[in-house]
């Protein structure tokens, strides 16, 4: 660790009387105390929640004033997500100089300023401005605009033997198989991993399993032992993603008035026999290894609820800690953003660049339907700590 620790001890022990300002408490313990942005100030446009007035960035991160910017509430389950992003940086490094752009971060920079932040738990601070730089992502029009979207931990049930309408597989991922991978349609409408023992169990309905595959885990509900279960991404079949909302494009024989996954689901339920049709158009198919416990992502930590994201590594380290202003959105539309902390935990592999990130929405309908509201617009930036000159000049 470098010396700025022992500089910051004593600021902190100087500042221990600073007062906090306090903050009315939200339904929902994960999006607690969370400092809604002046909207009159930051005229975001109400549709996607793009800022009118945004100017073109620098560079992929661009220093940023604080003037305007604020910090959440630093909750129960903020600062859990915080202790095991440190456990993060402390088992896989993340070495210096490694992101692109024009900053030179460490492990330690990022693990600064998670103590930074667990110091202050309980609070919505104040005097960080004072300890951190904000960096601003270039986002997707290198204006800032990062697109959130949302992704949740599906419930369903299954049957550990087939029977009745439990007849679609759930497989794991074959092991010493020569050549290509079979592509969904010679898994699904072939049968050619069938009797190779790799069930994990049975659903009614293969829309379900495509659900599974697309939100990269679940929890299987079996109606037959009546255990519970967390399915985990084991890998794929290397064929390429094609998007199923395709399958609809210029097709002036289907009516279907929203193609989300949601919607797609609904069609399909009113039209079953073009299931294999749409499903099958995507031959990439993803497998799953069965396990206890939480639902983690490629950090191999617990996902928390409205914290952790997904995002590409090469921008959104994992181990780094940014502040977003966050789209809230009601009837399809940007009402007001809002200040949170989000840390990357996770990866996806439609996930890529600076635009876009997937908000972790928790389990089941709930986080369904959280996740299904979220396509929206707002900002992010990068949290480093300032250097001991800085803070100097600062206090």
């Amino acid at each position: 660790m470098n010396n700025f620790r022992p500089v910051l001890a004593l600021v902190v022990i100087a500042l221990l009387g600073i007062s906090f300002q306090s903050l009315n408490n939200h339904q929902s313990a994960a999006t607690e105390g969370l400092l809604q942005l002046p909207t009159k100030d930051f005229s975001p446009t109400r549709r996607s929640g793009k800022f009118i007035d945004a100017e073109r960035l620098d560079d992929i991160y661009s220093p940023a004033n604080w003037f305007g910017l604020g910090f959440p509430k630093i909750t129960s389950e903020l600062a859990l997500a915080l202790k095991h992003h440190r456990h993060i940086l402390r088992d896989k490094k993340f070495r210096s100089g490694e992101i692109p752009g024009n900053l030179n971060v460490s492990a330690d920079d990022f693990e600064t300023v998670i103590d930074l932040l667990l110091e202050r738990e309980g609070l919505r601070p104040d005097d960080l401005h004072q300890y951190l730089d904000a960096h601003q992502i270039w986002g997707d029009d290198k204006k800032g605009h990062v697109r959130f979207t949302g992704y949740y931990t599906p419930v369903v049930e299954a049957r550990r033997t087939p029977s009745g309408k439990f007849q679609h597989p759930i497989y794991a991922k074959p092991e010493n198989w020569e050549g290509q991978l079979p592509s969904r349609k010679e898994i699904e409408a072939q049968g050619v991993l069938d009797g190779l023992g790799l069930e994990l169990g049975y659903t009614s309905n293969p829309v379900d399993i495509s659900a599974v595959q697309l939100q990269g885990s679940a929890y299987v509900d079996y109606v037959d032992t009546g255990e519970r279960r967390l399915l985990r991404y084991a890998g794929h079949n290397g064929h390429r993603y094609r998007n199923i909302q395709n399958f609809f494009k210029n097709r002036d024989d289907l009516r279907i008035g929203d193609v989300s996954f949601q919607g797609i689901k609904r069609f399909l339920k009113r039209n079953p026999s073009l299931t294999d049709s749409v499903l099958h158009y995507n031959p990439s198919y993803t497998f799953f290894a069965s396990t206890k416990g939480l639902v983690k992502g490629a950090a191999d930590v617990p996902l928390i609820k409205a914290v952790s994201i997904a995002a590409d590594p090469v921008y959104f380290p994992a181990g780094s800690v940014f502040l977003a202003s966050f789209p809230v959105v009601e009837d399809g539309e940007v009402v007001h953003h809002e200040y949170r902390i989000l840390l990357p935990q996770d990866v996806g592999g439609a996930i890529k660049g600076t635009g876009r990130v997937d908000v972790y929405c928790g389990v089941g309908k709930a986080g369904e339907q959280m996740a299904s509201n979220l396509h929206h617009y707002g900002k992010m930036w990068l949290l480093t700590p300032k250097k001991n000159k800085q803070i100097a000049e600062a206090l």
